[in-house]
């Protein structure tokens, strides 16, 4: 079907549609100067920002940071998010995965800092590539990599300075991405503030959100402090928390909450670390994901020319050859590393890491 063609215009359905004035495209020039008339004062304009590694000329209708959350929407690092564990390895169809993950706290994102009136483009590309650093398996990942790397591995700088290098980004959507954990340094940007309460608002309501539904917690024994002031439920606590940040950030100009809901988030964390995080089945999966990538990447350090060709295969030296090896087995998702493991170490599936609640 080659659709309806009317007056000059192939059009997708035979009946007439809505019209719009004619007029000219809205160009990143335009958008450019709306931002920096609208957004408010100490948010991150597009003009005068996009600095990147390699020099780019700009887009013709894209701003700096919309191009940014194009590039990653279209990486294989965030396609490859699907496949990778957030809390549970193997989950269900129901339960959250790293890209759902990414996805959530984007819209947690972006709904405060279109409240907030700041750029909403800077602040959805870092929160959708926050976590493409992540190994599979979870976080169990960083503390299997660990040991092989001096500085150590911490998902945001790995994404940040390895995994999302060839997307050539925004120093400012990097920035974010780099220090979105609240044990980094503060980031550079309002937005990238925004980001790092998304991401921790986000899976705190969440992941408590799929624990129940999988029978590893009750709602109901939510503590009445948190459940007071938050609720019980995922929606509760999302509006809960949104509007927290919003309401406290409009009337300081600092990016936080009111101690009243920062306690109950962290009461909440701390309750989904007690209850679901640390729990015996969580802490075996944690070993069994440990284990099992700690003898892959020992394998392809042993043997980089068994590397794809995709990868440096010829590392000059043994800090390079251990880089190359964690590069390739943290890009991996949990599936793929798993069958890697039967099929290259002749790995026993009895030792792989088991999914955890109904169904598993």
């Amino acid at each position: 079907m080659a659709g309806h063609t009317v007056d000059g215009v192939v059009r997708a359905h035979a009946e007439a549609g809505r019209v719009l004035t004619p007029s000219p495209a809205v160009l990143r020039e335009q958008r450019e100067a709306w931002e920096a008339e609208h957004l408010r004062p100490g948010s991150t304009l597009a003009l005068g920002a996009g600095q990147r590694a390699r020099e780019e000329e700009p887009d013709i209708e894209r701003t700096c940071f919309e191009r940014d959350r194009d590039r990653i929407v279209h990486s294989t690092a965030f396609r490859r998010l699907a496949g990778k564990t957030q809390v549970v390895v193997f989950p269900s169809d129901h339960q959250r995965t790293r890209l759902t993950h990414a996805l959530e706290v984007a819209q947690v994102a972006t709904s405060i800092a279109r409240g907030l009136g700041v750029n909403v483009a800077l602040a959805d590309a870092i929160a959708l590539g926050h976590d493409c650093g992540h190994g599979p398996g979870g976080h169990a990942s960083e503390d299997a990599f660990d040991a092989f790397l001096d500085e150590g591995y911490d998902h945001g700088p790995w994404g940040a300075d390895v995994v999302l290098t060839p997307l050539n980004l925004c120093a400012e959507t990097l920035d974010g991405i780099r220090n979105h954990s609240w044990s980094r340094p503060t980031p550079a940007t309002v937005e990238g503030e925004i980001v790092s309460w998304a991401d921790r608002i986000a899976y705190c309501a969440h992941d408590l959100e799929d624990a129940a539904a999988a029978g590893i917690v009750d709602l109901a024994d939510l503590p009445s402090a948190i459940a007071e002031v938050a609720g019980r439920t995922r929606r509760a606590q999302l509006g809960t928390f949104v509007q927290a940040v919003i309401e406290a950030t409009s009337a300081t100009g600092t990016v936080g909450m009111p101690p009243d809901a920062a306690a109950a988030l962290a009461g909440l964390r701390a309750f989904n670390y007690e209850r679901i995080y640390t729990r015996p089945e969580s802490l075996a999966q944690s070993v069994a994901v440990i284990e099992v990538l700690r003898a892959l990447v020992e394998e392809f350090v042993a043997r980089p020319g068994s590397l794809p060709d995709d990868v440096e295969r010829d590392p000059q030296t043994e800090a390079d050859r251990v880089r190359a090896a964690v590069t390739y087995v943290g890009g991996m998702t949990d599936r793929f590393a798993f069958e890697t493991a039967i099929a290259l170490l002749d790995w026993d599936p009895d030792r792989l890491p088991k999914g955890i609640g109904r169904g598993a």
